[in-house]
């Protein structure tokens, strides 16, 4: 169980890029990384294109004006050149601008930690990878749903034959807050998120089917995608080319089969993500509505509700356990797990500790990579007239 005790030497000093007073995602990046404050100290920032808002925001949160900085590249520099220079930064920025930032810090020598979808194409990934092994840099992805305990007492079930033979796999990452197309126009938050310009090829599928779709490569390892079809829409028509539903359809090496269904106008949902793992014997069913419990279901018997925090579950569920069985966690602690993995993987990679990194389970460079993958075979078969089309 957690309980805020160092897991490394001594914090990293941590910057952050976006992420500032009018972000969506800045707070749950925050609240993950300083959760430990044995983890990161916020030492830098470059927060917003505005960057007397970004500097005052900065300010704000404690980071000294001088080290509150109007754009990346500015940033990258001047901490170059201090002795207490930082050694980690956040990219929570646009889908756009993540490959020139991220090559830039890695560069720079600065580990990275970059929001999803990672890049526009696998080709990006793949330099982005070959460039961190070269300096010998972490590369993380923020799938922060992905750091729920019971997670990994789904993968050990599986792992462990609890549930029999896989033979299907159901995700589900809806909602309903584009059911209409006022936030297209009036918050700046999702403007972008259906320019193809900043969000790329995709709006839901990489907006927030990577997130379920990593969550399945998390708890499933060892089950790989064979071919697909992907079946996307546009009902609100000034998204066009971008999607606001898909539907998509999988083959997995083995003879299971799989089904992904990801929209933003699921009108009046508030469910969010859900996962179910069929197998021969048994199924596990777990949501992000409910993230403390997790159903069991074995064929002809009672459903089994299993609690977080509770001693018959796997030592891997327990270890990322922080408020105990009594007390609800929830989207901030998962966050915070997952930061915690990458100051773990940093400090490692720091240290020539390859054990650890190899022992390690976080969304890395290789999770960024399939996400992008993922959205490619997507876009390429609905492209194709919604076609099944080989998982490349």
């Amino acid at each position: 169980m957690l309980n805020g005790e160092r897991k490394i030497p001594r914090p990293l000093r941590w910057a952050m890029i976006g992420g500032g007073r009018l972000s969506q995602v800045g707070y749950k990046h925050r609240s993950g990384a300083l959760r430990d404050n044995t983890a990161y100290q916020l030492v830098a920032c470059a927060f917003d294109i505005d960057a007397a808002r970004g500097r005052d925001f900065g300010v704000n949160l404690g980071v000294a004006a001088e080290r509150c900085y109007d754009t990346y590249q500015q940033l990258l520099a001047e901490e170059a050149k201090r002795e207490d220079g930082i050694e980690v930064v956040t990219i929570a920025t646009p889908n756009g601008t993540h490959y020139e930032i991220t090559k830039a810090a890695l560069n720079a020598g600065i580990h990275v930690i970059c929001e999803k979808p990672l890049f526009f194409t696998t080709a990006e990934a793949r330099e982005i990878k070959a460039l961190a092994a070269e300096k010998g840099l972490i590369v993380g992805v923020t799938y922060g749903f992905s750091g729920h305990p019971l997670l990994m007492q789904m993968r050990a079930m599986i792992a462990n034959g609890e549930i029999g033979e896989v033979r299907m796999v159901e995700l589900q990452y809806t909602h309903g807050f584009s059911a209409n197309d006022s936030a297209d126009k009036f918050s700046e938050a999702q403007k972008w998120r259906v320019d193809p310009k900043i969000a790329g090829p995709t709006f839901v599928l990489g907006d927030i089917s990577t997130h379920t779709f990593y969550i399945s490569q998390l708890v499933l390892p060892e089950l790989h995608i064979k071919s697909l079809l992907c079946d996307r829409q546009s009902f609100i028509p000034s998204r066009a080319p971008l999607e606001d539903n898909a539907m998509v359809l999988m083959h997995y090496e083995g003879g299971a089969v799989g089904r992904m269904w990801a929209s933003s106008i699921n009108a009046g949902s508030m469910d969010s993500q859900f996962i179910r793992v069929i197998g021969s014997k048994a199924s596990l069913q777990w949501s992000d509505y409910n993230p403390g419990e997790l159903k069991y279901e074995i064929q002809g018997q009672p459903t089994q509700t299993m609690h977080h925090g509770m001693p018959y579950l796997d030592e891997s569920a327990l270890a990322d356990e922080r408020l105990g069985a009594l007390h609800t966690e929830g989207l901030a602690e998962s966050w915070a797990n997952i930061y915690l993995k990458f100051a773990i993987a940093i400090s490692a990679q720091q240290r020539g500790d390859r054990q650890t990194l190899e022992n390690l389970i976080y969304p890395d460079i290789d999770a960024g990579l399939e996400g992008v993958r993922w959205i490619e075979n997507c876009v390429r078969s609905a492209d194709n007239g919604s076609t099944w089309v080989n998982y490349e």
